[in-house]
């Protein structure tokens, strides 16, 4: 399957930030999911990313959605590192941003400037575990899933365009490789809208999601918890002991 390329659309909007660090900006879409692409420029529009998104519009994998979304991303490396791409930003159709801000966006820049380490940096996605970072702005994440919205190092983008279908999950396949060198805003700035899921194998997941208030809420709490896991492991701690306690004093009495 051959992507094409949709930019027609686009306009021209004022850029508040510097965006232009990234090389190429892609945002993948299925070819008949126009209100995802009229939702997606909105949202570029709000931070002034309009001009510089490039769509990359894919059919709908017939059998497998898993294969069809891992050929997506992987294409889409693909198509920036032939460009001569250093720095890669890829979105996908569902993007929801919240929390925005130029000088997040500006510090998180700055710490790929200055760290040579970085292989991948998420705008937002699930965590396992967090770590902070001289840079205010991002963190140091084991990854867990999500790849809404993510940027990658040329180095790191090779590996990943070199990499064939074997059933692995592209979710998987980040997770995998990422060998310690995954990082993330910090507050995560994007999320995934509550449109309705186009993976198949995810339908269930989706309802449950929504059931817990949504992705935007599932992923607020993931950083909240692993942000301050300390003190909410305290407070769960004190308040088993305050019940044990009350439940001790109502049997002596």
């Amino acid at each position: 399957m051959t992507p094409s390329t949709d930019t027609s659309s686009s306009s021209p909007g004022s850029v508040d930030a510097p965006w232009e660090f990234f090389d190429r900006i892609y945002c993948i879409s299925l070819t008949e999911r126009t209100d995802r692409q009229d939702e997606a420029r909105a949202q570029f529009e709000r931070v002034g990313l309009s001009d510089r998104v490039e769509f990359v519009l894919v059919p709908k994998h017939p059998e497998n959605p898993e294969e069809g979304i891992f050929t997506s991303h992987r294409d889409c490396l693909r198509r920036g590192l032939d460009a001569g791409a250093e720095i890669l930003l890829i979105f996908e159709d569902d993007i929801l941003f919240d929390r925005f801000s130029s000088e997040t966006l500006r510090n998180a820049v700055a710490f790929m400037k200055a760290d040579s380490d970085w292989d991948i940096l998420f705008m937002g996605c699930l965590v396992k575990g967090i770590q902070p970072t001289p840079h205010p702005s991002v963190v140091k994440i084991r990854y867990r899933c999500s790849a809404h919205a993510y940027i990658v190092h040329r180095r790191f983008g090779r590996d990943l365009a070199a990499r064939s279908w074997t059933g692995t999950a592209w979710d998987d396949l980040l997770r995998e490789l990422s060998h310690g060198r995954a990082y993330a805003f910090s507050p995560a700035v994007a999320f995934q809208s509550e449109s309705r899921t186009d993976n198949d194998a995810l339908r269930g997941l989706d309802r449950f999601r929504r059931l817990c208030g949504g992705i935007r809420r599932v992923q607020k709490l993931n950083e909240f918890y692993h942000r301050n896991k300390k003190a909410v492991i305290a407070a769960h701690i004190v308040s088993a002991v305050a019940g044990l306690a009350a439940a001790l004093a109502i049997i002596r009495t």
